[in-house]
């Protein structure tokens, strides 16, 4: 045998002896990068040369995504009462295919229902079709002791979409057009997200693996226990939609996330409008990025660590809050050094948020049937959420400034800490602490 078959007989034993949930992950980081980058991280480069070029306003501007909110959230709904049966791969495969056609469709948008109707209802639904919902309920149910690691590894792709997406989009569209710029995306959308659609799989279970990568001799000293709880306490849809702690969690979290809704799309024209120019505002969307994405796998540790995710997601909540009382004060005192400051800070209260989320739901509801009660919940959630981007443009369209609406939001998470802290568990849940 030669040397180059001997090497690639021995790369698939070592590739087969790699639980396939790490393969997973690495599909959910590149899905996530797109999903969130498309749909959020590259919205606010957009927004001056389209509203100037059409003549819109920041609220007309903006209304595709409050219409998107509503969209998302009758996709999770479906999407999530089979994902739990069919698995992910299928829904992934479709959003790529749309979400690629609505990016590059985009680019030949001249009216603004055109924007509305493509922005706001079928970019979404590709997007959501491949997003947070799809992929981190897939990671759930591969994995439970390493649950908080795997989400944030995976989630790091969103943050790496703020480190890449945004100042490659801005460049684009400031060197050569806006509508080059959505063209372009449309390519990278489908050249990442097709490969990462054909990784993912259903459960553990249907290929004779355990959670977290367990072995039979694991099982036998009984490192599996938590998974068996985890599987055995899972509460059903209708279960969850009765108990007091899902419509407590769904205002907790829409409260904690609100934060990103709003600053994704409005920190450039803030920055700008503070006097700032566009290379300088879109920076600071990777100023947030970069911390967020470093910090993930050190939230993933802690929470798996520390079995406290309650009170983690408390400490990032009011982190959140914290850099946005910073950045709005820096912006009025014309402090460049502190904006950095503020959003580094933010960016590490956001690394958080999307870990914590997610393993505070699976401990309060288990991983059986996480997708249909996740999807229940994106119907309340992102009801709520999709009113703040508009909200908050409409109140620059009244006011002139960002400053009453960012501080509002950053009140919003310290009120999202303190229902986190207050929450109880459902009669069936096992206690997140």
């Amino acid at each position: 045998m030669h040397c180059y078959d001997r090497c690639i007989v021995q790369l698939g034993v070592t590739l087969q002896k790699i639980y396939f949930g790490y393969w997973l992950i690495i599909g959910a980081f590149f899905a996530e990068f797109m999903s969130v980058g498309v749909q959020n991280y590259v919205v606010g480069p957009f927004m001056i040369p389209m509203s100037e070029e059409f003549n819109w306003t920041r609220a007309e501007y903006t209304l595709p995504r409050t219409i998107g909110g509503f969209v998302t959230a009758l996709t999770g709904f479906i999407v999530g009462a089979y994902l739990d049966q069919w698995g992910p791969r299928r829904f992934m495969l479709a959003g790529a295919l749309i979400l690629s056609l609505a990016l590059y469709f985009l680019s030949e948008i001249n009216q603004l229902w055109h924007w509305v109707i493509l922005n706001g209802v079928v970019l979404t639904v590709g997007s959501a079709l491949i997003g947070n919902l799809v992929v981190n309920v897939t990671l759930i149910k591969w994995f439970v002791d390493f649950r908080g690691r795997a989400i944030a590894l995976a989630a790091m792709g969103i943050s790496f979409a703020g480190v890449i997406l945004t100042p490659l989009t801005t460049w684009t569209i400031d060197t050569y057009s806006w509508r080059f710029a959505w063209q372009l995306l449309a390519l990278g959308t489908f050249i990442v997200v097709i490969p990462a659609a054909l990784l993912m799989r259903r459960t553990p279970e249907d290929y004779g693996l355990r959670p977290d990568g367990r072995s039979n001799q694991d099982y036998r000293k009984g490192l599996t226990k938590k998974a068996t709880i985890d599987f055995n306490r899972s509460l059903t849809r209708r279960q969850a939609l009765k108990s007091r702690t899902f419509y407590s969690l769904v205002i907790a979290f829409t409260l904690f996330t609100v934060t990103i809704h709003v600053m994704l799309l409005q920190t450039v024209p803030f920055m700008t409008d503070a006097g700032y120019d566009r290379t300088t505002a879109a920076l600071m969307i990777t100023t947030i990025s970069v911390p967020a994405m470093l910090a993930k796998p050190v939230w993933g540790w802690l929470i798996d660590g520390l079995q406290k995710p309650r009170l983690l997601a408390a400490a990032s909540s009011v982190t959140s809050a914290s850099a946005l009382f910073i950045i709005v004060y820096a912006a009025n005192i014309n402090q460049l050094d502190l904006l950095i400051a503020g959003f580094l800070l933010l960016g590490l209260g956001w690394g958080g948020m999307i870990p914590l989320q997610e393993v505070i739901w699976a401990s309060f509801f288990g991983r059986r049937h996480i997708g249909a009660v996740r999807g229940a919940a994106l119907p309340f959630m992102i009801c709520l959420g999709s009113i703040a981007p508009i909200a908050t443009s409409y109140y620059y369209d009244m006011c002139g400034n960002y400053d009453g609406a960012i501080i509002i939001v950053g009140l919003a998470n310290i009120i999202s800490a303190i229902i986190i802290l207050w929450i109880k568990t459902p009669e069936k849940g096992r206690n997140p602490s």
